[in-house]
């Protein structure tokens, strides 16, 4: 059961999963980084 939203803090609620959206795939864009900097290293 959710809650009934209005408009303004629907929008809101979006912006925030917007937001944690984008930081969750940076995060993983970073450690995707990391663990092919350490693959590379490794084979020097």
């Amino acid at each position: 059961m959710t809650p009934d939203l209005t408009p303004a803090q629907e929008a809101e609620l979006r912006r925030r999963q917007k937001s944690r959206s984008i930081v969750m795939g940076l995060c993983l864009g970073a450690l995707a980084v990391l663990f092919f900097g350490i693959s590379m290293a490794k084979m020097l």
